[in-house]
């Protein structure tokens, strides 16, 4: 190009500044400068030749990006993390074209306008779709900050078997919420997981000091049961009775055990059996002790009857049960109406009919004492 203007200012000035030369002498000189120009034009034409071919690679180059560019600008959907690997993209593809050097001029403007318009189609969508997204963060931030108010009002409650449930719920809802403003982000995720924190801590806070004490309980009621069996029996029954009545008291006050030491309640019970076992009472009226020590077993502080209307239905099974035997061993004894009362088979039922008699009527004042739990 630097050539070519020179030449024309030569040509300026062979024209019109330089003057004219002898005729014998114009023609000659004339083509000798002629031929020299023609060199300089034929190169020129020559380097044009050249350079459109390039000019047509750097086309096929372009167009093909704009296609790129065209088939990432037509996608709507996606995620962020997508959208944000089409914006790199586009970036990359951008710089590419503007690297691709210069196009044959006469589809310079054309090809220019298809690379604005693949550009303008993807960064329309792109700005819909952060648009959208925006609305749906705003539209999660109002149901963080309305868990936020639950956690809140909940964090002091006392009422753990309906508030731990609930806490536990908007934990899960929280995670199921999407991505909020990120200038929001932190401070509400604070916010929540100080008032979840603030109330489960008090929780392990109150059950460890639960723990401790039943850890103690259990130590007391050990050594209780040790002192029980360094009881020895007097000759004065009711005295003795007194004794361990007071010993199954101190029990009940003495608190619940750790669930995996609850076995310790029936070491209790074994001991308390010998004891009575090693006294000189009625068989039922032992039984009776016991019993009302295994009913105050059953006892609810918090007024749940469940396991004492266990025991009252198992008592009238049991009742229906002995009566039905009853009825089928006076039934046998029809068999021996020829039989005289001294016959060792008519004489064992009669005892099992007695015995089974004394059975109901011990039924009977369980029962009773059942009720009287109420």
């Amino acid at each position: 190009m630097r050539s070519f203007r020179e030449l024309q200012e030569l040509h300026k000035m062979w024209k019109e500044e330089l003057g004219p030369v002898g005729k014998e002498h114009r023609e000659v000189i004339w083509d000798r400068f002629k031929a020299a120009t023609k060199i300089i034009n034929d190169k020129r034409q020559v380097y044009y030749k050249e350079i459109d071919k390039v000019y047509e690679v750097n086309l096929e180059t372009k167009l093909e990006i704009i296609a790129q560019i065209n088939n990432i600008a037509q996608k709507t959907g996606g995620s962020h993390s997508e959208w944000q690997k089409r914006i790199k993209y586009i970036e990359e593809l951008r710089n590419l074209f503007f690297k691709a050097g210069k196009v044959p001029l006469k589809v310079n403007e054309e090809t220019w306008a298809k690379f604005k318009d693949g550009v303008r189609t993807f960064n329309r969508n792109k700005n819909a779709y952060y648009k959208d997204l925006k609305k749906e963060q705003y539209t999660n931030l109002q149901k963080k900050l309305d868990l936020i108010k639950i956690a809140e009002d909940n964090k002091d409650s006392e009422d753990t078997a309906v508030t731990t449930p609930l806490m536990k719920k908007i934990q899960n809802e929280w995670k199921k919420i999407g991505h909020v403003p990120r200038k929001d982000s932190d401070k509400i995720w604070k916010q929540f997981k100080g008032a979840c924190n603030h109330y489960f801590d008090k929780i392990h806070a109150k059950r460890n000091a639960v723990s401790q004490e039943h850890v103690e309980a259990f130590n007391k009621k050990a050594a209780l049961i040790e002192t029980l069996k360094a009881v020895e029996p007097t000759d004065d029954k009711d005295a003795d009775i007194a004794v361990i009545k007071a010993h199954i008291n101190t029990w009940k006050d003495l608190g619940r055990v750790p669930n995996d030491k609850r076995y310790i309640e029936d070491k209790f019970q074994k001991t308390i059996d010998d004891l009575l076992s090693n006294l000189k009472m009625d068989k039922n009226e032992i039984e009776m002790i016991k019993y009302e020590n295994k009913l105050d077993s059953l006892t609810s502080a918090d007024g749940d009857t469940r396991n004492l209307d266990n025991e009252r239905s198992f008592i009238r099974k049991k009742m229906d049960e002995v009566k039905a035997q009853i009825n089928q061993l006076e039934n046998n004894l029809q068999f021996f109406t020829n039989v005289d009362e001294d016959n060792p088979l008519v004489k064992d039922v009669h005892n099992n009919i007695k015995a089974h008699r004394s059975s109901l009527e011990l039924l009977k004042t369980k029962l009773v004492k059942i009720k009287n739990m109420y």
